[in-house]
């Protein structure tokens, strides 16, 4: 197999969601599955200083750049993604998830299309932490059923997309194996790196066989 992971930069509050990020890439190699990041090569919505939690406005950031820290280098750029190339795609969390990968409220034109591309294709798709808004921005009109744990506010505006949500706790997943996607909460909920990789473990491990 061969796994596309979606990254949005590199942070929490700006970003994709470091652990959460590095617990794919570690699951998917525990698995022997080869993968490949990509993000887009676009100025981020927005920079934080993490150390102090506040906006930084005065150093631009570029989301492929970032996302290079967490890939060691081994990135491309998301326009050069082909779904014929790969057996599964999976986004992991972090604020830029929702912030770098969606624009005054729509997705960005090539994350949408790659997101329909695999759904179409019936390639499975994994979202992790916030990511599954960002499916459900794209997809909830087809009815599917993702989660994001069980924050009420995020569940009911995923369910205004057409979506379903399901409550799960941090170390789970919901399968929704009609349209073959697999989505864990991780840091919408977990107290600890522990939690995070359990979630993430199952969620790599049901996307290798959704797959295969």
């Amino acid at each position: 197999m061969k796994i596309a992971v979606i990254l949005s930069g590199c942070g929490m509050m700006d970003g994709s969601e470091v652990h959460e990020s590095i617990c794919t890439l570690l699951n998917l190699d525990k698995q022997g599955i080869e993968y490949q990041c990509f993000a887009p090569n676009l100025e981020q919505a927005k920079v934080a200083n993490h150390f102090t939690h506040q906006a930084d406005t005065n150093n631009p950031r570029n989301m492929l750049v970032e996302a290079a820290r967490i890939a060691r280098g081994n990135i491309k750029d998301l326009r050069d993604f082909n779904t014929i190339d790969f057996d599964a795609v999976i986004f992991p969390g972090g604020s830029g998830a929702v912030t770098n990968l969606i624009h005054s409220g729509s997705v960005l034109p090539d994350v949408s299309k790659i997101i329909t591309d695999c759904f179409e294709s019936r390639m499975p798709i994994g979202a992790i932490c916030i990511a599954p808004m960002l499916i459900a921005q794209v997809l909830g009109s087809n009815g599917i059923t993702i989660t994001i744990g069980n924050d009420p506010k995020v569940a009911s505006a995923i369910e205004q997309t057409g979506a379903r949500h399901q409550e799960c706790t941090a170390e789970d997943i919901v399968i929704d194996p009609e349209n073959l996607i697999v989505t864990t909460p991780a840091y919408m909920l977990a107290k600890s790196i522990k939690e995070v990789d359990t979630g993430i473990s199952k969620l790599v491990r049901a996307i290798a066989k959704l797959g295969r």
